[in-house]
């Protein structure tokens, strides 16, 4: 396994050396390389990256089947392992799902003991998710002023449509259940559907709540390096999950505008 390139104490998530791993087929691997550094990027740039868990190196795997994830290594070393699954040059796809993948790790779930847990994984689904979508829109932007491929400025507009479908299906989702006209009774009536691990339908009714948060104070960005430092990580009950949350981000002089809204929304006691 090749050893990070700068030493552990100069790296952060936006510095740390990238490796690609795994069978990317035809796709030339400075290709993609180049997505997946862009989408950091469009990802990181002028977020303050508050976390003391941040790994030293990424290693970027493409799987040729199932789902993208981050792989729990238990071998002690500082690399985060996103694991994808692509196909041939889908660059939009790529850079969605890296950029949530880059929010699990951001959130400090990239570890061995990072497993996730109910009650409260969705809502680091929900958290991330919006991530995703936050970098997707930065992507689509500097795609179109400055392609990583030459000629290539229309793409912009691919990942654009991509990124806008998402969304759109996510909005849908959100008006459907009830969580664009009362969210705390949205939570309250449907609580054990939400709390169901994963990127479930409530969860990305819920990223699209999130994402407007970041456009609306771009800042409470940083906060998701706040996020799961804390015995029992996302296995406790909400009231407990922002409260801990809250006061991480305190530990860490980290913005506190998102836990605190999000309790809000959700009247969260």
């Amino acid at each position: 396994m090749p050893k990070p390139t700068a030493p552990a104490y100069l790296a952060t998530l936006l510095t740390a050396p990238i490796e690609l791993a795994g069978n990317w087929g035809h796709m030339l691997p400075r290709s993609a390389q180049s997505v997946v550094e862009r989408m950091r990027h469009a990802c990181l740039d002028g977020v303050r990256l508050v976390s003391d868990r941040q790994p030293t190196w990424l290693r970027v795997d493409e799987h040729t089947s199932g789902p993208p994830a981050i792989w729990l290594h238990p071998d002690g070393s500082s690399m985060a392992w996103i694991i994808v699954d692509i196909g041939e040059r889908d660059w939009s796809k790529l850079a969605y799902q890296f950029g949530h993948e880059l929010g699990h790790v951001m959130a400090n779930s990239w570890q061995a003991d990072a497993k996730p847990a109910p009650p409260c994984q969705w809502f680091e689904e929900a958290m991330v998710e919006a991530f995703s979508l936050r970098g997707l829109g930065r992507l689509a932007t500097s795609w179109k002023d400055t392609p990583p491929f030459a000629g290539d400025n229309a793409f912009g507009d691919a990942i654009a449509r991509y990124r806008q479908d998402i969304i759109d299906r996510y909005t849908a989702l959100a008006d459907s259940q009830g969580l664009t006209r009362d969210a705390a009774a949205w939570f309250s009536d449907h609580r054990s559907e939400i709390e169901m691990p994963g990127l479930n339908p409530f969860a990305q009714a819920m990223s699209v709540v999130i994402l407007a948060e970041y456009d609306r104070a771009p800042d409470c960005v940083e906060a998701l390096g706040a996020l799961n430092r804390w015995p029992g990580r996302t296995g406790i009950p909400i009231d407990e999950y922002l409260k801990r949350w809250k006061g991480s981000c305190a530990e860490l002089r980290a913005s506190p505008q998102l836990p605190v809204r999000l309790r809000e929304l959700l009247r969260i006691a």
